[in-house]
């Protein structure tokens, strides 16, 4: 008779805890679910400010009542952390963070908010620049720290020297320069301007050596030497590539392999222009003159980085050449 009681009552135990579970089910699907979205590119990065913002597939089944990002300088930012409020409902949104601390790390993600809870989407990290600093031409560039460096963040784009003199360009984009001597001249990537704002200009090496200088005041066309203390100072040759190189494939060909662009210089590939006018590589390599010259006096040395590695390497090429340019600040 005791062992029929007992039964009886686990039966009754076991049908309450049905009954609370299945209670418990109900009230989570009549709440939904948390918010399901994606944190979209850090983009425009300043100093002290980004753009970023989020795109939300699904509401969870629940009125989106917040939404924004949020972030840290340390991994994993929640809503306890700093963030932005920007509207209710699904969709895509955009957001500014602001107050940032300059040559910074941060990491962000986007999140929404419904009743059920808290959605976040894909954590990203950006590296906030140090200044600014424009050219002969007005063209304003990001600046970064990297170790005891500051270096310009985009290539020069300038079609003057720092007098105001036009650096000019050969009649047609395509001229074959073999037979000049000493050639000093800018072009956009296969003579199409709409490339520079992206890739900036091709110049010779005997253009960026011109005493008029393409640079802007307190910077310089770095020497070998001072490429190489930036990538020792990334680990060397071998890692270096992938640290310099802007992420993603929106202008890197596949596979931009390694790319984390950790460093904030945002390498992108502007290829080169050929002694007889032939134009190739971008998408592909990055390739910025040094002063260093070879034995061969038609010949200077230039770094690069490319998709199918995280390599940076070096080589001598003909000074007729045109390449991209980063400046050093002095």
């Amino acid at each position: 008779m005791k062992t029929k009681n007992r039964i009886w009552i686990w039966n009754l135990i076991v049908i309450g805890l049905i009954l609370i579970l299945t209670n418990s089910c109900s009230k989570q699907k009549d709440q939904g679910q948390s918010p399901v979205l994606i944190t979209r590119t850090v983009s425009s990065i300043k100093p002290t400010t980004v753009n970023c913002g989020g795109n939300i597939t699904s509401d969870g089944g629940a009125t989106i009542t917040a939404r924004g990002v949020c972030w840290s300088t340390a991994q994993n930012p929640t809503i306890a952390d700093s963030k932005t409020t920007d509207g209710t409902g699904t969709g895509t949104f955009k957001s500014v963070i602001t107050g940032l601390t300059a040559t910074t790390t941060y990491y962000v993600k986007a999140y929404a908010t419904n009743s059920a809870g808290t959605g976040y989407g894909d954590e990203m990290s950006f590296k906030t620049y140090t200044g600014e600093i424009s050219d002969a031409d007005g063209n304003i560039y990001n600046t970064m720290s990297i170790g005891t460096q500051t270096w310009m963040v985009e290539n020069l784009k300038t079609t003057k020297y720092l007098n105001g003199d036009l650096i000019g360009t050969t009649s047609s984009p395509s001229m074959d320069i073999t037979s000049e001597s000493t050639p000093k001249f800018q072009w956009a990537y296969a003579g199409d301007p709409t490339n520079v704002d992206a890739y900036g200009r091709l110049y010779t090496w005997y253009a960026i050596m011109d005493a008029r200088k393409v640079y802007p005041a307190v910077w310089h066309v770095p020497s070998d030497p001072e490429w190489k203390v930036m990538i020792d100072f990334l680990g060397g040759e071998g890692s270096a590539g992938g640290k310099l190189k802007e992420i993603g494939l929106t202008y890197w060909q596949s596979p931009n392999a390694e790319a984390t662009n950790e460093t904030g210089f945002g390498a992108l590939p502007g290829g080169y222009r050929g002694i007889d006018g032939t134009y190739g590589s971008i998408h592909l390599y990055s390739n910025w003159w040094s002063t260093k010259e070879g034995a061969l006096i038609r010949d200077a040395y230039r770094w690069g980085v490319e998709s199918v590695s995280a390599y940076a390497f070096g080589a001598f090429y003909s000074k007729h050449y045109g390449f991209s340019v980063r400046c050093l600040m002095n």
